[in-house]
């Protein structure tokens, strides 16, 4: 066991080798390397499972009662300061590899059939194993200023991913936001960490949970100090994690590949907050508010989320505000001090997003099929409808990711969420309210999802169900200068063959018809066949490599919650999760107890609930309305007639709010990017104008008074002598009056 440990510390470097070979290759050898892309992708979905078995083992260990173990050597030496780099394995660790590993595989799966079109598919596999790497370095950092490093390596990760499809303008735009907002958190994350080693003099988590505990059980002068640098500590957390108020860049994060916005919202970047508000946990639970502070964000967050999910149409924005809202129930655990349940959710919620947005990666490679749709239209849940009997896998794999969210048992949302919502009865009733009403607005806008999708008739007032067949498939590349053609040898599969494989786990061939052509958005590649399949204006079902991901993830969340089901009796409940997190629970002096009848009565109550918002949902999207198929609440409330003007300005509300974003990015446009533009303005008109016209006003000073020197210089000294004998009497003329005046 020690063994194993002291070598964990290899765990982020494992990923490495793909995208730096692919980055020599590229830059020595772009044919060649272009040539065998089939095995950077196999080489990075090895590589991640070989990390995948070692960090099993070490969870293992860690259900099996293992200690925690800290391994660190000095990397800089300078008289009294020391900076140590290592490695913490502990049950948070073994909890975040698992989910980093697991679904870092399967979206890599995922990704070689979604990206095989696209011209950056070696880039893209660059980006996501360093995108894996640094998150697993993350989680693995032994003190906060390791974890700082590694933090600022996923930024830059996202950065890459969210803006991949760089020329087009709302893409780049995205990258730009997400890159901004986090930069805001990450700014006041430092100042934590420098404000943390002031007082205590050291960035270790041991030493700072136990200088911290000195500090308040001292009262001293510091620990006002220490509750501002916890703070700032959180507050890059809240961005990170895309808690209110820095959440606007989380739905523009979309912008970026399917199975990017899938590893983003499951497993890494998201998560990375969450991972350090509970790695600090013993740190903010001894100072007074902090916790409270973190509580009143997320019970925000949930609410805020779950109202601007209502009424989205693209498929994976409205994901995004789920996501946002179920980190929202994680950030509220954790202020109330459930650090178990907490955690229990961010493993069911990690899967269940997973497989929701590997799904609608999967309808949106359908709708692509169709000629003309651009991205936003194939992302447009209003332009959808009936494609349950075009891609029955998808569908079903979709409705048990639906039914997981809502929290349905037995899968896997359902225990953690059901535990979030009994302890927040316990913490605050107001809270409990607010918790409960928007599980309810979850089932609603979730089977909205899958309502205006699946159900239903094929969206009559679209073109590209006219039933004509054999159109081709225009899969969208936009690595490439827009309005270029490019021959047939030189598609994105570089020099390969005509009908060369172009999946790695797949045994399809997809041949290569006709050169690319362009649109708007960048080149395009025709493909005909594609998955030996007729390609008509239908949609058809993805490929056996997309749909692979899929099933596994559908297993797993309709199992994993049983990992926090206590199967014991008595006091000692024998639920795996408790005895993975036993010696963090010890830590942190924490009781777990349980009571099956009190669950059995508060599962009743939160079904209920979400049944609730699933009947709703179907009253508004259901097939009462298969005629109205694109109707949202706006519309809806047009047709119920005059006498019921004041429930028709209170949908009107709802919609406005919900579709607007809670106008908190034109709000965010008015006040902070008008403000700041103003100010530069204001900055270059006082620089141009005053600091310069000062500058340049002495200049011209100068420059008239030397040209009339020049003239009054002639060269004769009877002109010198008279202008210094004047000079002379003027003195003396002022002196004599100012003398007569005193």
């Amino acid at each position: 066991m020690e063994y194993t440990y002291q070598y964990a510390w290899i765990i982020p470097f494992v990923p490495l080798p793909v995208p730096i070979a692919i980055g020599v290759g590229l830059f020595l050898f772009p044919a060649a390397t272009k040539n065998i892309r089939r095995i950077w992708a196999f080489l990075s979905v090895l590589l991640l499972s070989i990390v995948m078995i070692f960090s099993a083992n070490l969870s293992i260990q860690q259900i099996n009662g293992s200690p925690s173990y800290q391994y660190v050597w000095s990397w800089t030496l300078n008289n009294d300061f020391s900076l140590d780099l290592g490695h913490l394995i502990d049950p948070l660790t073994s909890i975040m590899l698992i989910l980093i590993t697991t679904v870092g595989i399967m979206v890599l799966i995922y990704s070689d059939n979604y990206m095989s079109h696209d011209q950056g598919y070696l880039t893209f596999f660059a980006y996501i194993s360093f995108f894996n790497a640094s998150m697993l370095g993350l989680v693995t950092s032994s003190n906060l200023i390791q974890i700082y490093i590694f933090w600022e390596l996923v930024g830059m990760c996202s950065y890459l991913l969210i803006g991949f499809w760089f020329t087009r303008p709302l893409a780049a735009t995205a990258c730009q936001k997400a890159f901004v907002t986090n930069r805001v958190g990450d700014f006041f994350l430092f100042l934590g960490i420098l404000g943390l080693y002031w007082i205590t003099g050291s960035f270790e988590f041991r030493d700072l949970f136990e200088i911290a505990n000195n500090l308040i059980d001292n009262n001293g002068d510091n620990s006002l100090f220490l509750t501002l640098c916890a703070s700032l500590l959180f507050v890059g957390s809240v961005a990170k994690s895309a808690q209110f108020p820095l959440h606007v860049w989380l739905p523009d994060a979309m912008e970026g590949p399917t199975p990017i916005s899938a590893l983003i919202h499951a497993a890494t970047m998201v998560a990375a907050g969450i991972f350090l508000v509970a790695r600090l946990f013993p740190l903010f639970t001894v100072i007074p508010y902090i916790l409270n502070i973190i509580s009143l964000v997320g019970i925000i967050t949930i609410l805020l989320g779950a109202t601007l999910a209502l009424a989205q149409r693209d498929i994976k924005r409205s994901l995004a505000y789920s996501t946002m809202s179920q980190l929202g129930y994680i950030m509220l655990a954790l202020g109330m001090g459930s650090y178990r349940t907490a955690l229990f959710h961010l493993i069911t919620h990690a899967y269940s997003k997973a497989l929701l947005f590997l799904g609608s990666g999967s309808i949106i490679h359908s709708m692509e099929t169709i000629v003309g749709y651009s991205p936003d239209k194939s992302q447009n849940m209003v332009l959808m409808g009936g494609l349950k009997k075009y891609v029955p896998i998808t569908k079903i794999s979709f409705f048990l990711g639906t039914l997981s969210l809502c929290g349905i048992p037995p899968l896997a949302c359902f225990w953690s969420k059901d535990e979030i919502l009994n302890d927040s009865w316990l913490y605050s009733p107001i809270f409990a309210i607010i918790a409960c009403f928007t599980a309810g607005l979850t089932a609603f806008y979730m089977f909205r999802m899958y309502l205006l999708t699946f159900e239903g008739h094929l969206n009559s007032n679209c073109k590209n169900y006219s039933g004509k067949k054999n159109n081709v498939f225009h899969s969208i590349s936009i690595w490439g200068k827009k309005g270029q053609k490019v021959k047939k040898n030189n598609l994105i599969l570089s020099t390969m063959n005509h009908n060369q494989r172009i999946s790695v786990f797949s045994k399809k061939v997809y041949p290569i018809v006709g050169n690319v052509v362009t649109n708007m958005m960048g080149p395009l590649i025709t493909i005909k066949n594609f998955s030996n399949k007729k390609i008509s204006t239908y949609p058809y079902e993805s490929d056996n490599t997309m749909l692979l991901p899929l099933l596994i993830l559908v297993l797993v969340t309709l199992f994993v919650g049983s990992i926090g089901i206590p199967f014991g009796q008595g006091i000692i409940h024998l639920d795996i999760l408790s005895r993975w997190l036993t010696p963090s629970i010890n830590f942190l002096h924490s009781n777990y107890d349980f009571d099956w009848d009190e669950f059995v009565i508060n599962a009743i109550f939160s079904v209920s609930i979400a049944y609730f918002g699933i009947f709703i949902a179907f009253l508004f999207y259901g097939p009462a309305y298969s005629n109205f198929h694109n109707l949202n609440l706006k519309n809806l409330s047009v047709q119920m007639g005059p006498r019921r003007i004041i429930w028709d300005k209170i949908l009107n509300f709802i919609y406005n709010w919900s579709y607007n974003r809670g106008y908190i990015d034109a709000i965010y446009t008015k006040t902070l990017t008008t403000g700041i533009r103003g100010l530069a303005e204001l900055s270059y008109f006082f620089d141009k104008q005053v600091i310069d016209g000062i500058t340049n006003a002495v200049a011209i000073v100068n420059l008239f008074v030397a040209e009339i020197i020049k003239y009054v210089g002639g060269g004769r000294i009877s002109s010198y002598l008279f202008f210094y004998l004047f000079y002379v009497f003027i003195f003396i003329v002022i002196y004599c009056i100012l003398n007569l005046q005193f």
